[in-house]
């Protein structure tokens, strides 16, 4: 039979097909998937699993007339695929290349973007209440992962659109079996005749007829009907937030997902939520048998699976320091614990519960309940770290506030993937946390410069009990400094003299520092001697040090991987009140431009920013002048 791929562009050239070339086309999406996938990485296991119900979905609903949201994106890989990007999956996290995730700019067939969980609900409400107050006959379907579902968001959500009748169709994609019992022909017999119009029909009619009679009557009907279906289907719960619960239904079986599906879209009444169970990694068995591993992916070997290896370095990753660190203080204090959200790989914590399985939380997707979880911890005399990455954290903020920072409470945060990220892009990026921390009162706000000092900085917040403190630090391996066994406590708010120069002072915060002495090297080769100084806090500021800087130098560049608004801000406004800005000190505060930046190799997009070594060279030349310059190295020679 030829390829059906290639005839299929668009979700209308999909629409034309018969409903038995379906099981062919899906074949070839997959083959063509794990092809493109092993090329570019990726999020390979998630994409794998919904290739049958991303078919489905655009043939049964007429998208993008129909409005189709994917929670998070990771699985939208098909998605993408089947409404005209094919062509382009090469590119796939590159620069200028296709998103990671779903993004409006690209498609009209993405009408929400997301790269955050548990969205889509609160979303796809928004797309139905529209619809209806501007009188459009329009279906809306999000779809979202049972990981997902672990956020309060989605039961706000699900509340709201529960209590409005709205038309809207959740989609519940449980990869994990975790609420499902087994699916079989069975299941999927009373999916369809749970979806079909004459039983929601009767449904409806048996609560009219229940509303008349007396109300002991009345409660003790319902609570039947709720606590039979809640057995026989396992919808209780989302039958008592307003929603009409059709499932299990087989993900990977189209002969089950097209009537169902269809039968959802033409229902009278909604909310609706179908409950779909898939697979990870579904036809690839190196995926399916290890769906953690190949959840996020490099390029791989389509034949064995064998994941191609990073060049081997002896540099530890910060992750892994942090990790670390954390165990060798809590060896010596009982009282640490450590708190992710669904992240423990990602933030290291997963080396700590190997050794303290009892004194680690993994909440979930709940960024908010981890920050307010730790306030308590804090309150009943713990010492809880906190570690989820900058761009969840953003999360949570209400909480760091309220529940943290206004109580002067001892939580520390561990601030992950501080900076840019790469291929992740924009909505990962670490790009806010220093400007959204270091305007708290009481916050103590710290960036590692090196991997030795993340592990000071472990230390740090370990032994300070006097209020909140956060230390941030990147993506990615060290700089291959030495480690010692075991880290310093700092003085707070104290930084440190990396160099000592004359002319230019460049004073770094955070995973910046190697590209700050980078540009010390190209400055001296130019003749400029350069000062440079690690800030290690960005608050509270060493006000000694910035002041003397400033003093003793013609030109002061700040350097941090963070927003205006941040630290470079907090010392031109520490410079202004004490008149050292009167004085004729240049400074030039270095930060991320104003702007969302797009996905890329690290390196490329640290100088697309101008904050990589030649960046910074760039800053002081500019600011110093061809006069000054020529000045600057007169009295060098002299």
């Amino acid at each position: 039979m030829p390829d059906l791929l290639d005839k299929v562009r668009l979700p209308d050239d999909l629409r034309a097909l018969p409903a038995r070339d379906l099981r062919q086309l899906a074949d070839e999406l997959r083959a063509a998937l794990i092809e493109t996938v092993s090329q570019t990485g990726g999020h390979l296991g998630s994409a794998l699993g919904v290739v049958e119900l991303t078919v489905a979905l655009h043939y049964v609903f007429d998208t993008p007339r129909d409005t189709l949201i994917w929670d998070v994106g990771h699985q939208c890989y098909p998605h993408k695929m089947l409404t005209g990007r094919r062509e382009q999956m090469i590119t796939l996290r590159q620069g200028g290349g296709l998103s990671g995730f779903t993004k409006r700019a690209e498609s009209e067939y993405d009408p929400f973007g997301a790269a955050h969980s548990s969205t889509s609900i609160s979303a796809g409400l928004g797309f139905a209440t529209a619809n209806e107050l501007l009188g459009r006959d329009h279906e809306v379907v999000a779809v979202i992962g049972d990981g997902a579902m672990s956020a309060g968001m989605a039961y706000e959500a699900m509340n709201n659109a529960g209590a409005q009748d709205a038309r809207l169709i959740v989609v519940l994609n449980d990869n994990d079996m975790s609420i499902a019992p087994p699916v079989g022909a069975m299941s999927a017999y009373l999916a369809r005749l749970a979806s079909g119009e004459p039983f929601v029909t009767m449904r409806e009619a048996m609560k009219g007829l229940v509303r008349h009679l007396p109300r002991f009557v009345e409660r003790g009907a319902a609570r039947a009907e709720e606590f039979a279906r809640g057995l026989a289907m396992g919808g209780t719960l989302f039958e008592e937030l307003g929603f009409y619960y059709v499932g299990p239904v087989d993900g990977h079986n189209l002969d089950h997902l097209l009537p169902v599906l269809a039968n959802v879209r033409d229902a009278p009444n909604k909310p609706i939520l179908v409950h779909v169970v898939t697979r990870k990694g579904k036809g690839y068995p190196p995926a399916e048998d290890s769906a953690d591993k190949y959840h996020g992916v490099g390029k791989f070997d389509v034949i064995t699976g064998a994941l191609e290896k990073a060049k081997p370095t002896n540099v530890p990753a910060y992750t892994k320091v942090f990790g670390s660190a954390l165990i060798g203080e809590a060896e010596r204090d009982d009282r640490i614990v450590g708190i992710t959200a669904a992240m423990p790989g990602g933030t290291g914590i997963d080396l700590f519960q190997k050794v303290f399985p009892k004194r680690t939380f993994d909440v979930g997707i709940a960024e908010q309940h981890a920050v307010t979880f730790a306030a308590g911890l804090a309150a009943a005399g713990l010492k809880p770290f906190c570690a989820i990455y900058s761009t969840f954290l953003q999360r949570a903020y209400d909480q760091v506030v309220h529940d943290v920072a206004i109580q002067g409470l001892p939580v520390r945060f561990a601030i992950d993937r501080a900076g840019l990220v790469g291929a992740d892009g924009s909505t990962h990026a670490g790009a806010f946390d220093i400007a959204y921390l270091s305007c708290l009162p009481g916050m103590v706000v710290m960036a590692a410069g090196d991997e030795a000092d993340l592990m000071h900085m472990v230390a740090t917040a370990a032994a300070y009990d006097e209020g909140p403190i956060a230390f941030r630090y990147p993506r990615g391996e060290g700089i291959g400094v030495e480690l010692p066994e075991r880290g310093e406590v700092l003085a707070i708010g104290r930084g440190r003299i990396v160099r000592e120069g004359s002319t230019v002072a460049i004073l770094s915060l955070g995973g910046r520092l190697s590209a700050a002495l980078g540009a010390a090297d190209a400055l001296a080769a130019k003749g400029v001697s350069t000062t440079v100084a690690d800030a290690r806090f960005a608050k509270p500021l060493d006000r000694d040090l910035i002041l003397r800087l400033a003093r003793e130098h013609a030109v002061l560049v700040t350097v941090e991987e963070g927003s205006i608004g941040g630290f470079g801000s907090h010392v031109l406004t520490l410079l202004a009140r004490e008149g050292m800005l009167d004085a004729g000190c240049k400074v030039r505060p270095l930060t991320l431009p104003d702007a969302y930046i797009d996905q890329d190799k690290p390196d490329a997009m640290y100088a697309a920013a101008g904050l990589d070594a030649a960046g910074i060279v760039e800053a002081a030349l500019c600011a110093l002048g061809t006069q000054s310059l020529d000045a600057a190295r007169a009295g060098d020679r002299a």
